[in-house]
């Protein structure tokens, strides 16, 4: 290549990275996280009408809820992602599930993020599910940006709830705009920077709401919004000026300052100004953590790993796509890349741009983008794939379940389906399957998070492999891996109340009934070490049923 191409490519690719934002939502189930995606997606220009999230048998077609049990249960269950335009920029939106049985699905898609938006519900505030997914994103230092949603419904003080923030989660609110009012006497926003009001009127169901801005000074906003609420908005945020804190990118950047927004995603207030504030300050795509040190998305040699791998999106033709995040450099359709754990060269001939369950053919893609690949069982979630000298990025760990059930299959002669329907649930990532040490015992245990977890396995071998199942309970609730694996455990000889299982990489599980049983070990065995999160594994293929 010559130093002039080479150059070109150089700009393209700075170019390319600029434009791009990538962000996850985070929330509690029934915060209305699948309606703020609906609603960007309307103002990114993706959709021409959104979905609203009704009851059972009412559900219009939501664009990220394409799974049939998701939209007869009217909640997300599988992540999806989301590419659309929005003023020249490219934002790859990763819609994940906000239940929280499907938190193990959630906390994979946040190591593909840059971003993540933080929804609350002004009426509840922080929840649990919410504090327990901005721990992983503390973890990984993403920057948090939060949307306070139903504005136009009765909710807590609009300060008290900024105070939450600051107190539990140890993060500082800054609020980028202010609501005048709320429930039903809210009136809209002011944006604290440029001191202009933006006033929203109520539109109809799943179209874009008229928006008017007028300068806090307009004498017609007194025309047009009673005194007393635009003068308790305007004293609340001269409190908010009196406490001193100030909008620090490099604070907002490392994840101990979140932008705070105020809206209502339902009825389309507050959404647009989010958009836009949230691509002047969200962070780029950034370096990822490989074995040998950070890889500059500006690398020109592509990499990039699996972070999710989906199996009958289209049932039409059973296949299998893997979700990957491309890291660095340009990827382009028929290139050639290396897969890290195996050593194989693989030709990526038919990659996807992927919009929820819709797939169009994708000619090239930068850093920050996801992009879909056939997988005929050759990926596994935390694979890397790269051109170049060799990129290897950290894996993705597995959390540990705390339910955990026999999957019976009652019907012997459906066993070739039933294995290839439970082998590829867990390539995926659906369930985490456990093993009993007697091999005699063929049947999987199925570890998961949430009783509703292992309803949508069962209900998937039913729909997309035609073999129906049986649950039986064990009493278990805590899952501990064997740190040094089998000699580590039997160097401690035999150990009573808890029970002894394989993973899918053939590594030592205990089962407890309960943390007591849990604690009393640790007494016990002091030199034993358990760990809550499986180790990730390289180089190692994993067992099949």
């Amino acid at each position: 290549m010559s130093t002039e191409a080479g150059t070109q490519d150089g700009q393209e690719l700075l170019e390319a990275v600029a434009r791009r934002r990538n962000f996850a939502i985070i929330s509690h189930p029934d915060a209305g996280k699948t309606t703020l995606t609906e609603k960007l997606l309307l103002y990114g220009g993706a959709i021409q009408q959104a979905g609203a999230v009704k009851a059972r048998g009412e559900q219009r077609k939501v664009t990220s809820d394409w799974m049939e049990l998701e939209k007869q249960r009217g909640i997300s269950i599988t992540s999806t992602v989301l590419q659309f335009d929005y003023t020249g920029n490219i934002i790859n939106l990763l819609d994940t599930p906000g239940h929280q049985d499907f938190s193990e699905d959630t906390y994979r898609t946040l190591a593909a993020a840059d971003n993540a938006v933080m929804l609350e519900d002004a009426a509840k505030g922080l929840e649990p599910q919410t504090r327990k997914l901005f721990e992983v994103c503390r973890m990984r230092q993403i920057p948090i940006f939060t949307f306070i949603n139903k504005m136009d419904r009765p909710g807590r003080e609009p300060l008290a709830l900024l105070d939450e923030i600051e107190a539990e989660l140890e993060l500082t609110p800054w609020a980028v705009n202010w609501p005048i009012g709320s429930g039903e006497q809210f009136r809209g926003v002011i944006d604290r920077r440029t001191k202009e009001v933006v006033l929203f009127s109520r539109a109809e169901r799943g179209k874009q709401s008229e928006e008017r801005h007028l300068s806090l000074n307009d004498p017609e906003l007194l025309d047009l919004v009673e005194s007393d609420l635009l003068e308790q908005a305007i004293e609340e945020m001269e409190l908010l000026d009196a406490a001193g804190a100030e909008l620090d990118l490099e604070l907002v950047h490392a994840g101990e300052l979140t932008p705070v927004f105020f809206g209502s995603a339902m009825t389309n207030f507050g959404v647009r100004p989010f958009l836009n504030a949230f691509l002047e300050m969200a962070q780029k795509p950034v370096a990822r953590l490989g074995h040998d040190g950070p890889v500059d998305p500006l690398n020109p040699d592509f990499s990039g790993f699996v972070f999710k791998l989906q199996a009958n999106m289209d049932p039409r033709h059973r296949d299998r796509v893997a979700f990957v995040r491309v890291c660095s450099g340009r990827f382009e359709k028929d290139m050639t890349v290396r897969h890290a754990r195996t050593g194989r060269a693989i030709r990526l001939s038919r990659p996807q741009k992927l919009f929820g369950q819709d797939r169009a053919v994708v000619e090239d893609a930068y850093p920050g983008d996801v992009i879909g690949l056939n997988n005929p069982g050759m990926f596994s979630i935390g694979d890397t794939l790269y051109v170049g000298p060799k990129v290897e990025y950290e894996g993705i760990p597995c959390f540990s379940p705390e339910i955990f059930s026999w999957l019976r299959n009652p019907n012997p002669s459906a066993f070739k389906n039933f294995r290839k329907g439970v082998n590829e649930l867990r390539e995926e990532g659906a369930v985490q399957i456990l093993y009993d040490t007697d091999e005699s015992k063929r049947d999987p245990i199925l570890a998961a998070v949430g009783q509703l977890q292992l309803e949508v396995v069962q209900h998937r071998l039913e729909n997309e492999y035609g073999v129906e199942t049986r649950l039986e309970p064990l009493g278990y609730q805590v899952a501990r891996w064997v740190n040094g694996g089998w000699p580590a455990l039997e160097k401690v000889g035999r150990i009573f109340n808890c029970k002894t299982v394989r993973d899918a990489w053939n590594r030592p599980v205990l089962l407890f009934k309960n943390q007591w049983n849990l604690n009393q070990l640790n007494e016990e065995h002091p030199a034993l070490e358990l760990s809550a999160v499986a180790p990730v594994v390289s180089g190692v293929e994993p067992i099949s049923l």
